[in-house]
């Protein structure tokens, strides 16, 4: 199998979703997953942040998402994740809010902000309610379920979901076209995706585009020693977050070894301080969920 880099390692991503030049796959990847009818489907596409972070080999916080504005003027950041921090609702809302703010300027109307839109790409599986792969969260009114605002758009695409959907046949990238893009993400490691995307590459002339800018750019050099650095960053950072997840397990079964209810509390009420959702902090102690929030 070709040694093809892996566009789930987010500076991969970039280099051919968000590269000036690659716009057409950009676009394709956005209406498929907006899933835009074919009279409004995004025509143009700015990219704001083109550029690699020439200093991410030492900053492994380096920012390597993709943010663009369409034809319409609608906002829309795009980012990978390969490991669960637990933070994902927080986290996803505050980058949200800063990219709509950040459109304000002087004598501005508030009228005048654009729609923005967030697309979170995860390989872990994230929200449990549902076996759909692609959940898409607006503003709606609780009781009677009417939109506030279509201001907001918040997109959770959870990979092993995709995964297990397709083998079971509920899912086919030739009738999929955001399931057509994500198999992209899979490819490096997977033939018989690999060879399926090919078979339709010949048809669709965007995936082929994305398939050779993909090879060409598994096959520089520099880039795939630009691509190991950050690749050796990103499994650092999941490792840790792996490690202090076992260690917290750790400590909180030695505590329900001793009977040391006391302790667990204390545990559970940093992980709330430290925004960790419910659910999560249930899984991880072993409190129920009523238990957690009355410590609230």
């Amino acid at each position: 199998m070709r040694q093809l880099i892996d566009l789930k390692i987010d500076y991969a991503f970039k280099l051919i979703f968000g590269k000036q030049g690659n716009e057409p796959i950009l676009m394709a990847f956005l209406n498929a997953a907006l899933k835009l009818p074919p009279e409004n489907q995004i025509t143009t596409v700015t990219l704001l942040n083109p550029e690699l972070n020439k200093e991410y080999n030492y900053d492994k916080k380096s920012v390597m998402d993709i943010r663009a504005v369409t034809n319409e003027g609608i906002n829309v950041n795009i980012e990978i994740q390969l490991a669960n921090r637990h933070d994902m609702e927080r986290r996803t809302l505050y980058y949200w809010a800063k990219m709509y703010t950040l459109q304000m300027r002087e004598g501005m109307s508030y009228q005048e902000l654009a729609n923005t839109i967030t697309i979170n790409i995860l390989d872990f599986n994230y929200i449990y309610q549902t076996r759909n792969y692609h959940s898409v969260f607006r503003l709606f009114e609780k009781d009677e379920g009417f939109e506030l605002t279509e201001a907001l758009e918040i997109h959770f695409i959870e990979l092993p979901k995709l995964l297990v959907k397709w083998r079971e046949g509920l899912v086919s990238p030739w009738e999929d076209l955001l399931a057509r893009w994500l198999f992209l993400l899979e490819g490096s490691e997977n033939e018989e995706i690999l060879k399926t995307l090919e078979e339709i590459a010949m048809q669709d002339p965007v995936l082929n585009q994305a398939m050779e800018e993909w090879e060409k750019s598994s096959d520089d050099p520099k880039i795939r020693e630009e691509y190991f650095d950050r690749r050796k960053a990103v499994l650092d950072e999941m490792a840790a977050v792996r490690e202090a997840e076992l260690r917290l397990r750790e400590a909180i079964r030695q505590s329900k070894k001793e009977g040391r209810e006391e302790e667990k509390e204390k545990v559970t009420k940093k992980l709330l301080e430290k925004g960790m959702d419910v659910k999560s902090i249930s899984d991880i102690t072993g409190m129920s969920e009523e238990e957690i929030k009355n410590l609230r």
